[in-house]
């Protein structure tokens, strides 16, 4: 049977964050029995299209799931188990943010079937987060990394670094401070400014390319001096704590989406992959796939395997890149090619984006 990841957005939240532009709604009253009904009714709908595929892993994220009760976190996961054959180490992870939590709700998460935990801090120290407009103290984020660690054997902390005048020292003291909780995985975000959002609108410009290089490279060599693996662009892992379901997305396999601003990308009943949209979809053409699967493998450490790559798509790597440039950008030192894998170097991941637009006709 085929791997499967099942992702549930969950897309309201008490308030709008200035960078953010994810789908999301504020809005405080949500008939949330209604809408998780009709969350179930496209799970049956997902599971009739094909019937070759166990759930690995499941992910909640939005928006802010940890304003979605446990036990209808429950009912979701339940109806998962009824519909699908589900690994036995299967990984149900949900994304919380530090002002959601009342002292007793990352237990009441594990209690729901919950067995890993994103809490999405985004700063620690009192100026990141009153820059970024989020809407817990301090106090509450280091609070709410305790209660994580003792609910949660497998857990993540997100961080936003290239803040406008952001120093070195000042990073590196948040990077100490999550080490000395003894964090097994942690997600490290560079602040881009997206379209129509508030930072945006305010003209809000990140930290120069030379510093967000610099942060970049304190955090690697922080992280790793203290035994975690730089195993994706933005992500760090004591070994067997890696995101397993994101790493699905990178490595190409299949899953479903539920929920507005849920996408899916999973084969029909003639093993053709559709892209899937609530109950619509598109046909995902080879050229488009070995694309997407260029953009999404080389963020990983291992990169991509070339004969997986081939079974995902039907096209050999090298006509799916421009071959000239693959060759200028080893020869830069830039990225690593052999038979077996193709991936970028230590430095490559600092260009990511550049090695990309060469390799792609983006």
């Amino acid at each position: 049977m085929e791997r499967l990841g099942i992702y549930i957005h969950w897309p309201y939240c008490k308030s709008k964050c200035p960078y953010c532009d994810f789908f999301s709604r504020v809005k405080k009253d949500v008939d949330q029995q209604q809408l998780v009904t009709s969350y179930l009714d496209d799970l049956e709908y997902y599971r009739g299209l094909n019937d070759n595929y166990q759930v690995e892993t499941i992910f909640f994220g939005g928006g802010t799931p940890s304003l979605l009760e446990p036990r209808q976190i429950e009912r979701i996961i339940d109806k998962i188990a009824l519909l699908w054959p589900c690994a036995e180490n299967m990984e149900i992870s949900l994304e919380a943010n530090p002002n959601t939590d009342d002292g007793h709700l990352f237990a009441d998460l594990r209690t729901a079937g919950i067995n890993r935990l994103s809490l999405g801090v985004q700063a620690l120290s009192a100026g990141g987060l009153k820059f970024l407009g989020r809407t817990h103290t301090l106090n509450q984020a280091l609070s709410s990394i305790d209660s994580v660690l003792e609910n949660f054997e497998n857990h993540s902390i997100d961080l936003i670094y290239a803040r406008p005048e952001q120093k070195a020292e000042e990073w590196e003291k948040e990077l100490q401070a999550a080490v000395s909780f003894g964090v097994r995985h942690l997600s490290l975000y560079q602040l881009t400014i997206e379209e129509n959002t508030v930072f945006a609108r305010k003209g809000v410009r990140p930290a120069d390319d030379e510093t967000a290089l610099e942060l970049f490279s304190l955090s690697e060599n922080l992280l790793a001096a203290n035994g975690y693996r730089h195993y994706e662009v933005s992500n760090y892992a004591f070994s067997g704590f890696e995101c397993r379901h994101n790493l699905g997305y990178w490595q190409g396999y299949d899953y479903v989406g539920i929920g507005n601003g849920g996408i899916g990308r999973i084969r029909d009943g003639q093993n053709l992959l559709h892209t899937f949209y609530p109950r619509c979809s598109e046909p995902v053409l080879p050229q488009e796939r070995a694309e997407e699967l260029v953009i999404m493998g080389l963020r990983l450490a291992n990169g991509i395997n070339k004969q997986r790559f081939i079974r995902q798509c039907g096209i050999d790597f090298a006509s799916a890149v421009d071959t000239a440039e693959l060759e200028k950008l080893v020869k830069d030192g830039l990225l690593f090619d052999d038979a077996q894998t193709v991936c970028a170097t230590p430095d490559g991941m600092q260009v990511l984006n550049y090695i990309i637009e060469r390799l792609c006709s983006l």
